[in-house]
């Protein structure tokens, strides 16, 4: 729950350490507890620069950043937080390794030290971190599982740059990166630009579950680990690679395995030294963390948003009210209407690096800034959608092939769209549900359930064209198994696109504005 940024660069390349101030400047909202600069001679001239902007939540008096240890040559800029750091700690103090503080940092720093690169194996947690390797004159970096936690990376002939928001790489010197028109192309489908791509030319995200180094001028990555749905027949482990189902053992033992599991997730997602708190909206979702959460602390704190206006027949503040009562809860409530919308769009476009598409980013941050008075950490029940296939358009998927086999091309574009689309405001989730199962292509119809823009729709829009050519169709990077079912198929794509690259990108960036 911080902001990182840094850089392995050439004697010439014009970076000194006043450059990596404004970086750090740049993304000071991600950790106002504090800030920390390591620079290090490196191989044949270099130098290696480590920045970091602290959050303070495990550890708040010490764990400052960047930390080192001199004995191994190892240097770390971390932001997030490792869940499974005191089972981690007492794994290495087992192996011989001693520890000065109740750190997760401390740990990730000694995890690299006994495991080198497979240390990202063994941990459970949200975390982007960079670590440079002195013996082995390389920097290392990594991403956790699903992207709750950002990295950006830029590369030339004579450094490699990387950050937390891309803004923090603007404050390079040197030509600012263009804008990429076939990002924008991808933005009009999505609502959001697909990964690796950046809306900017050279500005890369670092993929989710993956790892990288730099050594010698060369860049080389690797995936550690796959979303489980993207095999047709797989479970996911706590750690590690998808399992292969076995003796299913009844559908009991998958609930009750799933209900520990998630229990055991909020336990650990509580360890905190500073005030914590959730966000409710009333919903399955966020109640359920709500409720989990209250069986390991008496007294939880809980903050829903809600809407004034023309808008309040959509507010769930009424719903989130009876489940802060039924479980006792610290309640706060906060009413956004129309004019808030007009207020901070503007400076949360800046803390986004992008056009905001999603209006609820503008709730999202008004909720973080109201408790970011009591509170430093809040849980959420983002992903769970993605997870268990809580969207409508989970279930209507299914249909797809029978809907498109049974009826014929021409009735359904010709007779039941239009029928369909003439229909009042309230029938809005059959419209979108007939629209989108009428695309027989499923790479243009994954991202058209929540995208803004069909590909002829993108055509008629904009007059972007590359190599004088317009573009063409675009093809999702959803690599799921051909053999699995519909269901999985979407919901991997759902986990490797539209949850990482969206909502994740939205939360972080929207409650880190905050500080929280």
């Amino acid at each position: 729950m911080c902001g990182i940024a840094g850089a392995v660069v050439t004697r010439d390349a014009g970076f000194d350490r006043g450059t990596l101030e404004r970086m750090l400047g740049a993304i000071a909202h991600r950790g106002p507890d504090g800030h920390g600069i390591a620079e290090i001679e490196a191989p044949e001239g270099a130098r290696v620069y480590l920045g970091h902007r602290r959050l303070a939540i495990i550890d708040p008096e010490g764990a400052a950043q960047p930390m080192r240890d001199a004995e191994a040559g190892l240097t770390l800029t971390f932001n997030g937080e490792i869940y499974n750091f005191r089972t981690l700690r007492a794994e290495l103090e087992g192996r011989g390794h001693r520890f000065a503080r109740d750190s997760d940092t401390e740990v990730l720093l000694h995890a690299y030290r006994e495991w080198g690169e497979a240390c990202v194996e063994r941990l459970r947690g949200m975390f982007a971190f960079a670590i440079w390797d002195a013996r082995a004159a390389k920097l290392f970096m990594a991403r956790d599982r699903f992207g709750e936690k950002p990295l950006f990376v830029r590369e030339d002939a004579r450094a490699l740059y990387f950050a937390s928001e891309i803004k923090a790489l603007l404050a390079l010197p040197g030509t600012r990166p263009a804008v990429d028109e076939s990002a924008v192309w991808d933005y009009l489908a999505f609502r959001y630009v697909p990964g690796p791509k950046t809306l900017l030319h050279g500005i890369r995200k670092l993929a989710p579950g993956t790892c990288a180094s730099w050594s010698n001028g060369r860049f080389a990555q690797r995936r550690y680990w796959e979303a489980p749905d993207k095999s047709a027949s797989a479970r996911p482990s706590a750690i590690g690679s998808p399992q292969q189902v076995g003796d299913p053992g009844g559908e009991g033992e998958f609930v009750a395995e799933f209900l520990r599991k998630l229990d055991e997730s909020v336990e650990m997602e509580m360890v905190s030294d500073v005030p914590f708190g959730a966000f409710l909206s009333g919903g399955l979702d966020s109640s359920t963390i709500v409720a989990l959460m209250t069986r390991h602390n008496a007294k939880v704190k809980t903050f829903s948003v809600g809407f004034g206006g023309a808008e309040s027949a959509y507010s769930e503040l009424g719903y989130a009210g009876v489940v802060a009562k039924h479980f006792g809860t610290d309640h706060h409530e906060l009413v956004v209407d129309p004019d808030h919308l007009v207020e901070h769009l503007p400076k949360l476009v800046a803390f986004r690096d992008a056009p905001v598409t999603e209006p609820s980013d503008i709730p999202i941050y008004m909720l973080a800034k109201e408790a970011s008075k009591s509170v430093k950490m809040v849980l959420t029940g983002e992903g769970s959608d993605e997870v268990l296939g809580g969207y409508p358009k989970h279930v209507f998927e299914r249909f797809a092939g029978v809907y498109q086999s049974l009826v014929p091309g021409t009735i359904r574009h010709k007779l039941v769209q239009p029928l369909v689309q003439s229909l009042p405001y309230g029938f809005r989730r059959a419209k979108t549900a007939i629209a989108n199962l009428n695309l027989e292509d499923w790479t243009e119809r994954y991202p058209r359930w929540f995208g803004a823009c069909s590909n002829a729709e993108r055509a008629s829009l904009t007059t972007l064209r590359v190599n004088g050519h317009a573009f063409g169709g675009f093809v999702p990077p959803f690599d799921a198994d051909p053999g699995a079912s519909r269901l999985r198929r979407i919901l991997y794509a759902d986990q490797t696109s539209w949850l990482p690259d969206n909502l994740l990108e939205r939360g972080d960036r929207m409650t880190m504005a905050a500080s929280i």
